[in-house]
């Protein structure tokens, strides 16, 4: 192992010590959001400093075992010994090395997603309706909460615009990679003649902002509208003008809530959204200047990236970014996703690695 590698892991056993002191702490265990935080930094620590103790194990054992290569009554068993610890050590090191992977504090957080329908018309708000039941679904299995934001549903059904937050201990970090350009091929259900047609739809995945960190909104930068919500939600959600929209005029930027049922909760919710979309602007902009200098495998997440093709007369899916086809493509709209996403990740976890790699040398 690099030596580099050693400093950086000897530094979570006296970590894990300073932890362990802390939460023990009544101050610390009365605030909650300081206590979570901690306690957060206490289980990645402490698995890094698990792992790393059972590789210098592994040394210490391979040592042991060579050593005993010199008496011929232990030479077969510290063959065995050296073969198994061998083999062992290069995968922990691997696994050290993955885990020491700079993390984005965002990672942890809830999230927002946005479906925008794009070109193909009505079955372009279709698609948007499929892709907003997929992530859905796939929430479903994760045991995360989705709560509808704002809906724009078009007249054939689906959606011209759909926003919904997830409710979930990394939620971000998993669907991150979800942004970009979404492109469907398939028969749309009004073809006559059974051509195969091909729509689109944007995805935007945007952390939930930090309350003690979010972007301060000036309220002379912003426009509020209420107006009365459309579509389902009963009579009283029907007779008073408790959507919110709001407008940050700088930037252009809206977001808009309907989903509660008091006009106060929208707008505290149309803030947040307007605030993660300011924020996700913000990250876009930088990923792009990093873009700009080196060409990321996962891309900036920005619109344009034309990342996936579902084609249905093939049931197969292709993300383009990282090569993966797979030929189940029903069962990833029923929330299948794992798959895909464990694909974006490690292929992230490489490039990450990659530029460790060449820091450090």
């Amino acid at each position: 192992m690099k030596t580099f590698l050693r400093h950086q892991l000897d530094r979570y056993a006296v970590r894990l010590e300073e932890l362990d002191f802390l939460l023990s702490r009544e101050d610390i265990m009365a605030d909650m959001e300081q206590y979570r935080g901690l306690s957060r930094e206490h289980a990645e620590v402490t698995q890094v400093a698990g792992r790393y103790a059972r590789y210098r194990q592994c040394e210490a054992d391979l040592q042991g075992a060579r050593e005993m290569l010199a008496d011929p009554d232990m030479a077969e068993m510290a063959q065995e010994e050296i073969a198994a610890t061998e083999a062992e050590l290069p995968r922990l090191e691997e696994e050290l090395q993955r885990l020491l992977l700079p993390k984005d504090p965002d990672d942890v957080r809830n999230a927002f997603v946005e479906i925008r329908a794009g070109a193909g018309g009505d079955e372009s708000a279709l698609f948007a309706g499929d892709l907003a039941r997929m992530y859905t679904r796939y929430c479903e299995r994760a045991g995360w909460r989705c709560e509808v934001v704002s809906a724009n549903e078009s007249e054939l059904g689906g959606y011209k615009e759909i926003v919904f937050r997830i409710v979930g201990d990394g939620a971000f970090g998993r669907l991150r990679f979800e942004s970009g350009g979404h492109r469907v091929q398939r028969v749309p259900a009004t073809e006559t003649q059974g051509r195969i047609h091909t729509s689109a739809c944007t995805v935007a995945v945007m952390p939930e902002p930090d309350e003690h960190q979010a972007i301060t909104l000036n309220p002379a930068d912003l426009r509020i509208d209420t107006f009365r919500a459309s579509g389902a939600g009963g009579q009283h959600i029907n007779k008073t003008d408790s959507a919110v929209r709001v407008v940050h005029i700088p930037t252009g930027i809206v977001a808009e809530c309907q989903d509660g049922r008091s006009q106060h909760s929208n707008k505290a919710k149309a803030l947040q959204v307007l605030q993660a979309r300011l924020q996700e602007k913000d990250r876009s902009e930088r990923a792009a200047k990093e873009a700009a200098m080196r060409k990321g495998l996962i891309g900036s997440g920005d619109r344009s990236d034309r990342i996936r093709t579902y084609n249905f007369p093939q049931g197969r899916l292709t993300d383009h970014r990282i090569n993966l086809t797979l030929y189940k493509l029903l069962m990833v709209m029923e929330g299948d996703l794992g798959e895909v996403l464990d694909g974006l990740q490690q292929a992230r976890e490489a490039e990450q690695l990659e530029e460790l790699e060449g820091q450090k040398g």
